[in-house]
């Protein structure tokens, strides 16, 4: 059984680089810079202020952000060892298909295109014309006119090639990297020691709901490690260089954020930080003067292009791959003969993040549905576990350390988020369930469609020319 299902998934592997379907542009450094890139958005400059809120201590502050760093490298080295063994497009999908079948991968990937990929975009691009107007005068229309077009300049120069692409994410993130640090750097310059021992020395009397509460903004703040998995059939060595980019650029996100938000500590008292829009603009404020906040707003805007940009690069791996597991619209998985790039799963989503953008209204849903991803982000890392099991002889060029404890940490902190929204806001939660359980009667149509047409090669066995 094992062997079949390892003759098979060589085929596909085979087949598709024949085909030259998509083309292998990206070293350790751009997953890296991918990683990096998606994940520091907004959050790190918005989130302090509301874990403020529950948490007075800057040991408590910073012991919830290294958890969150702690768990977030967990599931990343859990991918990193499935990246090895089945390193093909669609990342997360393909490591759910492969544990628990199609039906589960396929809500995933519904998920992922209808609400959780595409309105992150879409949330980045209306946080993205918010933080311009800052910068230049924007009427509310306006705003909305310029977060469109951020998605439709960067999913076109997306279309051109994976190598514009990914040229755009390692400057941005090298523009990113120097903003951030340039910042900590000006908020340690300005800052005391004062300040931070008497943040440090503030009472920890929390309560564990006080520290869950908090470790759910944190988490958000990490979202998208994961991401760079969806590209790895365009890596040049990606059993190689997939699992050192999860792995580095998370490492490297969690110690810029446990820097920044020391830095902010050293500048503002904890009751200083409690509910502001943003720390590092307040922060920068009260060590500068007014005129920072510009500059803060400027890496704001530089920031949420590059996470755009790194959102947009990736999604339609998994909608490509659906496709070539014949579960989605045919179409979806072909390539432009020039580019080498999905072209139709990149118009897709970004037409339908650009009505996500226009609408607005769209946020009530988002936030119902992104709970959902946490189910499957616990049942991907638990399917390290179930592989190891189901595929104890397929060969892994990485293992995950301290399996499967880390593993198991993981899951159970996916559960606990999963579960606390349940609880806390159930209405929210069956609204995020319902949205994903639509895809079901897309899926059996598309099963139907496959079994009614089973003479037609698969298009993983047809060069798309």
């Amino acid at each position: 059984m094992h062997d079949l299902s390892d003759r098979c998934f060589a085929k596909t592997s085979a087949s598709v680089s024949e085909s030259t379907a998509l083309a292998r542009e990206l070293t350790a450094w751009d997953g890296f810079s991918v990683v990096a890139g998606s994940v520091i958005g907004s959050g790190i400059f918005l989130v302090p202020g509301a874990i403020a809120l529950h948490l007075t201590s800057v040991r408590s502050v910073l012991l919830i952000w290294l958890a969150g760093g702690a768990l977030s490298i967990f599931g990343a080295l859990s991918l990193a060892e499935m990246a090895s063994m089945f390193p093909a497009a669609g990342g997360l999908y393909t490591y759910l298909r492969e544990a628990y079948g199609k039906v589960v991968a396929f809500l995933y990937g519904w998920g992922l295109l209808t609400m959780i990929q595409s309105g992150s975009i879409a949330t980045l691009a209306t946080g993205f014309g918010l933080y311009l107007s800052q910068l230049i005068p924007l009427t509310l229309w306006q705003q909305k006119l310029v977060s469109v077009a951020s998605v439709v300049i960067l999913t076109a120069a997306n279309l051109m090639s994976m190598r514009h692409a990914k040229h755009i994410q390692n400057i941005g993130m090298g523009a990113k990297f120097l903003g951030l640090i340039g910042l900590a750097s000006l908020l340690f310059e300005h800052g005391h020691a004062a300040t931070l021992r008497l943040g440090w020395n503030a009472p920890m009397h929390t309560g564990w709901m006080a520290y869950g509460i908090a470790l759910i903004a944190v988490l958000w703040a990490y979202e998208g490690w994961h991401v760079v998995s969806f590209t790895a059939a365009e890596f040049r060595s990606p059993q190689r260089d997939l699992p050192r980019s999860l792995i580095g650029g998370t490492l490297f996100v969690a110690a810029i954020y446990l820097l920044l938000n020391a830095g902010y500590y050293m500048v503002l008292r904890p009751d200083q930080i409690v509910g502001v829009g943003s720390a590092a603009a307040t922060a920068a404020q009260a060590a500068y003067g007014a005129g920072a906040t510009r500059l803060i707003s400027l890496l704001i805007v530089t920031s949420i292009l590059v996470a755009i940009n790194g959102m947009t690069v990736t999604g339609p791996r998994v909608y490509y791959a659906m496709a070539r597991d014949r579960v989605f619209f045919q179409s979806l998985g072909t390539t432009n003969s020039h580019s080498k790039v999905p072209t139709r799963a990149l118009l897709i989503q970004g037409i339908w993040a650009s009505v996500l953008t226009l609408a607005g209204s769209f946020q009530q849903l988002f936030t119902s549905v992104v709970f959902t991803a946490w189910i499957f982000y616990g049942l991907a890392v638990a399917a390290v576990i179930v592989l190891r099991i189901k595929y104890p002889d397929r060969a892994r060029t990485f293992r995950t350390p301290g399996y499967p404890v880390l593993p198991i940490l993981f899951v159970i902190a996916a559960t606990v988020v999963v579960v606390s929204t349940i609880v806390s806001a159930p209405a929210r939660a069956m609204t995020g369930f319902g949205l994903i359980l639509l895809g079901l009667p897309l899926y059996f149509l598309f099963r139907w469609y496959e079994a009614k047409n089973t003479l037609i090669p698969s298009t993983l066995e047809i060069s798309n020319e």
